[in-house]
């Protein structure tokens, strides 16, 4: 009776000790399964983040196309617009319709701001030979331009598409010294060669 009282008691403080050690092991096992829990929510955060951000220039930048994209329409109708009132005023010209052709819209030059870092490491072959690499990690920013709380890409330059050709439908242009003085006119304005202004007589 007294040997089953004394392993009823050590058999306790086993059990008691067993129990420390898994409760010890559970805390840990916890323990680390946060830790990764909050590193993964650290990742994807910072990688929502960054599309975000990213999303938000692209966003800007298209917005900035399609503001100069309506500009370009609106220099070409204004130089169309433009030449016909110059022609209307040859004499033997009267009514006048003018058609550009281009070759492609224009391209957008946004400002940036441009940093580099640049690093050199040596490495040893194995036959004593070192050879030294070169690394440049390039990081390029919009530069943006804010007003009235809003934030807009600020352009460095507009490439203007280039003029391949020109329709010109007049009247009086049958007569060839008045067709020539059209050709003539819509050269020096456009720079185009002689064979790319394409002049017609206009009916009526």
């Amino acid at each position: 009776m007294f040997k089953d009282k004394l392993n009823n008691l050590f058999g306790k403080k086993e059990d008691g000790q067993e129990n420390n050690k898994r409760k010890i092991e559970n805390l840990v096992f916890f323990v680390i399964i946060l830790i990764i829990t909050i590193i993964a929510i650290n990742l994807v955060w910072n990688d929502n983040k960054q599309k975000e951000v990213k999303q938000e220039e692209s966003d800007k930048t298209k917005v900035l196309a399609t503001q100069n994209t309506t500009d370009t329409k609106i220099n070409k109708d204004s130089l169309e617009t433009k030449l016909e009132n110059i022609l209307k005023e040859i004499q033997g010209v009267g009514e006048v319709k003018v058609f550009i052709n281009y070759s492609e819209s224009s391209e957008v030059i946004a400002m940036y701001n441009e940093n580099s870092q640049s690093s050199t490491t040596e490495e040893t072959d194995t036959e004593g030979g070192v050879r030294k690499i070169e690394t440049t990690d390039m990081q390029k920013d919009i530069i943006y331009q804010e007003e009235n709380g809003v934030k807009t890409p600020m352009t460095q330059k507009v490439i203007e598409p280039k003029i391949e050709g020109a329709i010109i439908t007049a009247k009086g242009a049958g007569n060839i010294d008045v067709k020539t003085n059209i050709i003539q006119a819509v050269e020096a304005v456009t720079g185009l060669a002689t064979h790319k202004i394409q002049v017609f007589q206009m009916e009526g």
